[in-house]
């Protein structure tokens, strides 16, 4: 399995996002799609998960304001985020689960400036 993730950029507090994650390779073994943060100094972090059955989960501080979505068609992954916050500054990574593994891709930069 490869993970691409991309969309990051430079925006402003209270700016949106949309971070894509194209998912290639053998992906039946995939459980669970989400997407990781690190911020400089501070410890990874998962913000979102998204199930193969469509069940999706949000670190609290995200909680209605980043959306996980999943294309199963395209093989793509989401994570639309809204009212950034300077917080939210770090490097974005999508991951996937199987039973056995976890896979991740390369990160994603997002700066959130105040």
């Amino acid at each position: 399995v490869q993970l691409q993730a991309s969309g990051g950029g430079l925006v402003q507090a209270g700016e949106s996002l949309r971070l894509s994650c194209a998912v290639s390779g053998s992906t039946a073994s995939i459980r669970v799609f989400g997407w990781y943060r690190q911020a400089p100094g501070k410890a990874r972090e998962s913000v979102a998960t998204i199930t193969r059955g469509a069940e999706t989960d949000y670190e609290d501080s995200v909680k209605g304001r980043l959306t996980i979505s999943r294309d199963h068609r395209k093989n793509m992954v989401y994570l639309q985020m809204s009212s950034l916050r300077p917080e939210d500054t770090a490097v974005y990574y999508c991951y996937v689960r199987t039973f056995v593994r976890e896979l991740w891709g390369q990160g994603t930069q997002v700066t959130v400036s105040s």
